[in-house]
């Protein structure tokens, strides 16, 4: 056992993935450290981790298993060691590369800032990916829900949730309120609260490279970058302009931009087959180009506020946050963090009653990531399985005529059931 995981609880002995340049090398019995997370968490994280062990021992019998290497965070890290995000945690996540996380508890308005947030600065999680892709006999609000398929890209390190943020009558926020006063000649009224909103050209380009890469690989049809640089010109404008230079100077010969597919362009209309088309949207618009021309978008790229607020609405309108999945990656180093979308709904906690598939297709990315495809797919579709079975938790039993919800551990169960059928 690593002396690192001497303080852990490990079911098992099994060894370290290693990350070199974005490439892992991952064994056949990987330490996976996970964080129950608070609220609802060890709830969700429970049921995932059963259900993914049942598809690991399904796809691989004895051959492979995942090693699960219990990291804190949260309320049970403040009562173990007297901080909400201790260092020996961020360490394990770093030395044993890919993690499984529940949500965490966000104080809104007051105390500290974003643990989630703190998590992906800390270890420059970069990228926040989040496919939302429909399964079919989900209840959704959508006419053509079908339609939707798509993987957001959300830079994950600066924007607003940089955390450069300043009370309202602070010493802080009277120092700087004069200082663009006296020095830039903008005015901001005396009783403000002041935060800043930096967006880098470094970080705009390494997730916009991500995405463009991505949509490589994977066959994808067209990158879109979504941004409001029409009032905020040298922000979320920069975010445009960087992204539109990462696509024609490092991927010319892979993209065809929207312009040049104008009739009177090079291409006449008509884009060349296997190249992905790039364009660019305003973060407004975008919202009701999601709804009202779901099939047109495949992957969209955006920074961290507005990708926050677009894939919240693209769960919507896959049938909500329950279904949804989210993984933090520095594709760089391979070190990930996956988790759930959604939040600790701390009034439904130890109730058995909330829907782990967001959890559990968490997971189905970290199979992914680590490469146990076969894993990934009995998932998936003993997920989609359940769901046609009309065997749900109560916050898709509410949507659906005649379905009685079953709970967290019973739909658990449903999952690894189907998973022996398929």
């Amino acid at each position: 056992m690593d002396a690192s995981l001497k303080n852990r609880t490990v079911k098992g002995e099994g060894s370290r993935i290693v990350g070199i340049s974005g490439i892992l090398s991952v064994p056949d019995k990987p330490n996976i450290p996970y964080i129950e997370g608070d609220g609802i968490g060890p709830e969700v994280v429970r049921a995932a981790i059963r259900v993914l062990d049942a598809a690991v021992e399904g796809a691989y019998g004895t051959r492979r298993r995942l090693n699960w290497v219990e990291a804190y965070a949260g309320e049970k890290a403040r009562r173990e060691y007297g901080e909400a995000l201790p260092e020996e945690t961020l360490k394990t996540i770093q030395e044993h590369v890919v993690a499984l996380k529940g949500p965490l508890e966000t104080p809104i308005a007051e105390g500290y800032r974003s643990l989630n947030v703190a998590l992906r600065q800390r270890l420059d999680l970069y990228a926040c990916v989040r496919p939302v892709k429909y399964i079919p006999s989900a209840p959704s609000r959508l006419k053509h829900p079908e339609e939707l398929d798509l993987v957001i890209f959300r830079e994950n390190t600066e924007d607003v949730y940089s955390g450069i943020e300043f009370e309202e009558g602070s010493e802080e926020a009277r120092r700087l309120i004069d200082f663009l006063r006296k020095e830039l000649r903008s005015e901001v009224r005396p009783d403000s609260a002041i935060g800043i909103k930096p967006i880098s050209e470094y970080a705009t380009k390494r997730i916009v490279r991500a995405a463009i890469d991505y949509a490589i690989r994977n066959n994808r049809r067209s990158v879109t970058i979504v941004h409001k640089g029409n009032i905020m010109k040298y922000t979320e404008g920069g975010f445009m302009k960087w992204a539109y230079e990462v696509a024609n100077t490092e991927f010319k010969d892979k993209i065809v931009t929207e312009s040049e597919l104008k009739p009177e362009g090079p291409y006449r209309g008509v884009a060349p087959p296997g190249k992905i088309i790039i364009r660019d949207r305003l973060a407004d618009n975008m919202f009701q180009q999601l709804i009202l021309r779901t099939g047109e978008y495949d992957v969209l790229v955006l920074p961290n506020l507005n990708g926050d607020y677009i894939s919240d609405l693209a769960a919507a309108m896959a049938g909500g946050l329950g279904l949804a999945p989210g993984a933090n990656i520095n594709f760089e180093t391979g070190v990930a963090v996956f988790e759930p979308t959604h939040g600790t709904a701390p009034a439904y906690a130890n109730q058995d009653k909330v829907n782990p598939t967001s959890t559990i297709l968490s997971g189905v990315l970290m199979l992914r990531h680590i490469g146990w495809k076969e894993a990934a797919d009995k998932v998936e579709k003993a997920v989609a399985r359940t769901i046609s079975q009309r065997r749900v938790t109560y916050d898709l039993a509410r949507q659906l005529e005649g379905v009685q919800p079953i709970g967290t551990s019973k739909f658990a169960d449903a999952i690894i059931e189907n998973m022996q059928v398929i």
